[in-house]
């Protein structure tokens, strides 16, 4: 066992990080991050702490606020009004405005190409527009 690790609980008692269990935890972890993070030359323990601190922010994160996965309409939907845009305008992606209704109705489900272009076009990942 390294040197420095050689006793977890009195490095607990001085003040090093531990494991996150409130909001109010969570406040303060994250301010220090970012404090952290907005350093222009970080030291090697700075970074280490950096990347200490976004373990146990994520961590508490995932476990308390996790993100629902959105159903493919939703998110073409919300991607539609936030760029304004109209079905007639996602054609290219869809192949007609048909499909593009279809989709948006519920009655057709995005193919493997689709899912590629929609992709592409608003640059998020694929599995945003899949059905998990």
């Amino acid at each position: 066992m390294s040197t420095a690790l050689a006793n977890p609980a009195e490095m607990i008692a001085h003040g090093a990080p531990r494991v996150i269990h409130t909001d109010a935890e969570l406040a303060a972890y994250t301010e220090e991050l970012f404090r952290l993070t907005a350093l222009k030359r970080p030291s090697s323990s700075q970074r280490q702490a950096i990347e200490l601190l976004t373990l146990l922010v994520e961590s508490y994160e995932e476990a308390h606020f996790p993100v629902p996965v959105a159903d493919p309409v939703d998110v073409v939907r919300f991607l539609m009004e936030r760029q304004s845009l109209t079905q007639r305008q996602l054609v290219p992606e869809f192949g007609s405005e048909s499909a593009v209704s279809m989709f948006l109705s519920g009655q057709r489900k995005l193919n493997l190409e689709q899912v590629r272009k929609l992709s592409a076009r608003f640059k998020l990942p694929a599995d945003v527009f899949l059905q998990l």
